[in-house]
């Protein structure tokens, strides 16, 4: 008779904000083509420990499945990275995984991103439209602006940058790639380059552009490949240009 195949998975658990983390081992049957979402569905069924001790399901956070929406990041192996996109099939076994640390746990893999939608509304990544009724066609960008804006416009807000970077953690309040990116985004925009004064005044406060220490983790770890290091400079020449100008009053 044959060996059923299984998967082996180390899970870091946490029962609230305030509870130690502690791990659980599971063993699950494989099938083709699994990710580690659907490995965590199948703990979710049947939640037994390898050692077949009843347990609560883990809980996690998921959406579209696709790499698009950005809820299912946690670490997988050492990495953060999507779940939805994380193939079984490419893991080493035991397949750890553990929340992103950079952001509160509420309860196992499930993270409190507010820290990076306060950093997306401190810097106004967003653009102004004065009135909810039609305006009509809005102003066209140039076809070299909107191809790397368009990349740009990738971001997800999976928050996997900011877990990769060094310099984002609970004894820093520096902003991360992705709200500095996305404030380079809408600074492109013939609408929103109206409020580009305010973000590069944003960005130049404590915690700020002066906060990235070059590590160029974030550019390698972007599941969407956005050239965060790109923008990095790009509001680095910005913001010293606008104090320049702030400087001689102009």
């Amino acid at each position: 008779m044959a060996e059923t195949k299984t998967i082996k998975l180390v899970v870091t658990r946490q029962d609230g904000p305030d509870s130690q983390p502690y791990t659980q081992e599971f063993e699950i049957p494989y099938r083709p083509n699994m990710n580690v979402i659907s490995a965590l569905m199948e703990i979710q069924r049947n939640p037994k420990t390898a050692g077949g001790d009843k347990t609560t399901p883990v809980c996690w956070e998921s959406n579209c499945l696709e790499e698009v929406c950005g809820a299912c990041s946690m670490v997988i192996n050492g990495k953060p990275r999507q779940a939805c996109s994380a193939l079984i099939d490419q893991l080493e076994q035991p397949v750890r995984v553990a929340p992103m640390r950079t952001f509160p746990v509420v309860r196992d893999l499930v993270i409190n991103r507010e820290r990076m939608f306060n950093a997306l509304k401190r810097v106004k990544a967003w653009i102004p439209i004065d009135g909810t009724y039609d305006l009509g066609p809005g102003p066209r960008l140039a076809e070299s602006k909107r191809q790397w804006a368009y990349e740009l416009s990738k971001c997800m807000t999976c928050g996997v940058c900011l877990e990769a970077c060094p310099n984002v953690n609970d004894r820093s309040s520096f902003i991360g790639p992705a709200p500095i990116s996305q404030a380079r985004l809408f600074n492109t925009h013939p609408t929103g380059e109206m409020n580009k004064h305010e973000r590069l005044e944003a960005l130049m406060e404590d915690g700020g552009i002066e906060g990235c220490g070059n590590s160029q983790n974030c550019v390698r770890s972007c599941p969407k490949g956005i050239p965060l290091t790109t923008s990095i400079a790009a509001i680095n020449a910005e913001t010293t240009k606008h104090l320049f100008k702030k400087w001689l009053g102009m």
